[in-house]
């Protein structure tokens, strides 16, 4: 049914790359590129001994717009699954504008020069799309993605006016490390040091990182610290479903996490603008990258759970209403199967179902758009076939 390239070798492409293979009756022909072939050439052939299915790979510059195009015309795919960095989502989108090919990511776009990231550059792109008739889904990991169609399926089905909205991210997992983070650690760090926002009474309210906190009761882990912190869903979903007063993004961070970070800020390894050093230029926070832990190296020894969902306040038949809807995820049942640590898991399990949605023709329509403004409940059903069951509570104490 389906021809699918995937643009990126790290942890959440390794398990986008073993969802498709093991769905061979949606994904009909496989190719997974990078700058680092080898990379790929590794997680193929790991795919080829576990389920014997025929991975392609090919070297790509992401920023490379022409060297794009050509592997575009080349392979033909009917949809590129775009898991390399969020700085290459722009060039990723005009390549595929270029060479007619459809296009979904898992992070919104951020500039290389500035920790900071919104949908604007991606909207932007929403007449192009539709004028080639070309479907580009934004935003199909798991917050953003999973946490979306948690909201557009609360908003179907259980409330007829979503008021609150608090996404709450828990990692109580243990990879045994100093200081690691679980995904790329360059986007990791400037994601969670820049200054929090929410979203109150129509408008946008800024605070200093990590400034509101307070622990929340997970399920089956107990109580963690929790932080408010900027995260991108939060933007779309205020956009999407207007009659939201408040919307807020919660994670979990260990004392000895925000410790390190803050040294990290405070010795100047987290600028993200060039500096000089023995007559060479680099740039503070991607060397910092290249001395910590390979978050794609962590799932061997990874312990514990994830927690993501969402929690909702709102109004259903003039009663007020409370539900909470989430995924508990074992690091330790992701590495089994992907070899790979939780948080891999969650963003890339979703990659597949959105791009299986796609193939199926369930989410198939010109133009640029969030998760959220396709129908939810085919994903949902998904989830709960391809490793993240979901659970919902009603009428519970949000805590919040």
């Amino acid at each position: 049914m389906g021809k699918v390239l995937i643009i990126g070798a790290g942890g959440v492409g390794t398990v986008v790359v073993h969802k498709v293979a093991q769905n061979p009756d949606v994904f009909t022909e496989i190719m997974l590129a990078s700058r680092t072939k080898s990379k790929c050439d590794a997680i193929a052939a790991d795919v080829q001994k576990r389920y014997g299915v025929e991975v392609k790979t090919a070297k790509v510059d992401a920023d490379n717009v022409p060297e794009l195009v050509i592997l575009l015309n080349d392979y033909k795919p009917e949809l590129v699954i775009n898991v390399a960095l969020p700085y290459q989502d722009l060039t990723i989108m005009d390549a595929c504008l270029e060479a007619g090919v459809n296009y979904m990511d898992t992070a919104n776009y951020e500039p290389k020069d500035e920790a900071h990231f919104e949908y604007s550059w991606q909207w932007a792109y929403k007449d192009k799309f539709e004028k080639a008739g070309l479907t580009a889904i934004l935003g199909c990991g798991f917050d953003p993605g999973v946490t979306s169609i948690y909201t557009a399926y609360a908003a179907k089905h259980h409330f007829d006016e979503i008021h609150y909205l608090d996404i709450v991210d828990c990692n109580a997992g243990d990879h045994h490390k100093a200081f690691a983070t679980n995904f790329n650690p360059e986007i990791n760090i400037r994601e969670v040091s820049q200054r929090g926002k929410y979203w109150e009474n129509g408008e946008w309210v800024e605070t200093d990182p990590h400034q509101i906190h307070m622990p929340l009761n997970y399920p089956e882990i107990g109580p963690k610290e929790s932080y408010v912190i900027y995260h991108e869903e939060l933007e779309s979903l205020v956009k999407n479903f207007p009659t939201i007063k408040r919307a807020r993004f919660w994670m979990t961070f260990g004392q000895e996490y925000l410790t390190h970070l803050r040294v990290i800020q405070n010795i100047g390894m987290a600028r993200i603008d060039e500096v000089e050093y023995n007559g060479v230029k680099i740039v503070p926070i991607q060397f910092l990258k290249a001395v910590l832990p390979n978050p794609g190296d962590l799932g061997e020894n990874y312990t514990g759970w994830t927690s993501i969902g969402c929690r909702i306040k709102g109004i259903k038949d003039g009663v007020e209403k409370t539900y909470y809807v989430y995924n508990n995820c074992s690091h330790e049942a992701a590495y089994k199967e992907t070899g790979t640590q939780g948080v891999s898991y969650t963003t890339g399990v979703p990659a597949m179902i959105g791009a299986m949605m796609f193939m199926k023709g369930l989410w198939r329509k010109p133009g640029v758009y969030n998760v959220e403004e396709f129908n939810s409940d085919p994903f949902m059903e998904q989830l709960n076939i391809h490793g993240l069951p979901w659970v919902e509570l009603h009428d519970v104490d949000l805590e919040l």
